[in-house]
């Protein structure tokens, strides 16, 4: 009787030790462990991370680390970190977190344009994924995959057309640069090189002289009768006389370092650079900015019209005005520089 009785209360005292282990284990599981107010907060877990940083992460938005370094350990969690960008939902319990960051790394939407050059592009790339602007302009520059891909130092920011994409947030730079070569020749279809064929263009002579046409103009609807102008000129072996060439020519030298010109003067017109289309004739070596896509697709589908000349319209700044004969093109050009002076810009 007295061994029975020992028996059963080593019996409840198992009981209500696994009760409490259970319940421990239900808390650390299944009880709800986040403390912040949004609806859903990210972490960004790097590349070859261990369990401490991920901790580190965590810490500031769950009220129980205890339970849930007991249950990363349980789950093996904390010798199978996996780099990336995870949502952490307001309510969510230790084990809906665990599986979260384990295996659902969400991408973001990258967006860009009005670029000038690779190093500004690596710039903005380089704040929203974790490859930073050192790796992605070595990938971007790699004379390698420049050369087998047919670019060149001076065509390579054509490669890159702005528009919103999805990335993981743990992409490398050759994977970002990789994914990029995908998207350009995804545009560049039959159809589009059809067109450029058609206009005895290469693609990349395409995209540079959209990168003129966006500089001259961002009026969508406008871009594709400036686009004419400068395919009229082109035929005849007229040059181009780009203004905004020749801005680009003057901002690689360094007296133009940090300035911003707004009004082309003849002393920019004597800068001796293969960007200056009024002293070279065709088109430069190479864009002058990332062009839009709706310049790109003005330059393939341009207004057929007989004008060769165009000067900013002083009555509707954005705009211009277009002339068939240069004695036409003087006098709009004249009634720009007079608006110029009337608001002080002089250079």
């Amino acid at each position: 009787m007295y061994i029975k009785k020992i028996l059963w209360a080593i019996a409840l005292i198992g009981l209500v030790i696994f009760g409490v282990i259970a319940y421990y284990i239900y808390g650390a599981m299944f009880e709800p462990n986040t403390k912040f107010k949004d609806e859903v907060l990210y972490i960004e877990i790097p590349s070859g991370a261990n369990y401490l940083q991920v901790r580190q992460q965590l810490e500031p938005l769950l009220e129980d680390m205890d339970s849930f370094d007991a249950l990363a350990q349980q789950k093996k969690y904390v010798n199978n970190i996996k780099a990336g960008r995870f949502a952490i939902s307001n309510g969510m319990n230790n084990n809906e977190i665990i599986n979260s960051i384990r295996s659902k790394n969400v991408p973001l939407k990258i967006a860009f344009n009005n670029q000038h050059s690779l190093e500004a592009l690596a710039g903005r790339i380089g704040s929203q994924i974790e490859a930073d602007s050192i790796a992605l302009i070595t990938a971007m520059t790699d004379t390698t995959f420049l050369k087998e891909n047919g670019f060149s130092q001076a065509t390579a920011l054509g490669m890159y057309l702005p528009n919103s994409y999805e990335f993981f947030w743990n992409t490398s730079a050759e994977g970002f640069r990789d994914k990029m070569l995908k998207e350009y020749d995804r545009f560049w279809n039959d159809s589009r090189r059809a067109k450029a064929k058609a206009l005895n263009l290469t693609l990349d002579e395409v995209v540079t002289l959209a990168s003129i046409v966006y500089e001259e103009s961002k009026q969508a609807d406008e871009q594709p009768r400036v686009a004419g102008v400068y395919l009229n000129r082109l035929r005849i072996g007229m040059k181009l006389d780009a203004d905004p060439t020749l801005k680009f020519a003057a901002y690689q030298l360094p007296e133009y370092k940090n300035t911003v010109i707004r009004r082309v003067l003849n002393v920019h017109k004597e800068i001796d650079s293969p960007y200056n289309t009024y002293k070279n004739a065709g088109l430069p070596p190479g864009l002058i900015a990332m062009p839009d896509l709706s310049a790109i697709n003005a330059v393939l589908n341009p207004e057929k019209h007989d004008y060769f000349y165009f000067a900013v319209d002083a009555k509707r700044v954005g705009y211009h005005k277009f002339a068939k004969t240069l004695a036409q093109h003087n006098n709009n050009a004249r009634e720009y520089q007079r608006y110029l002076s009337s608001q002080g810009i002089y250079r």
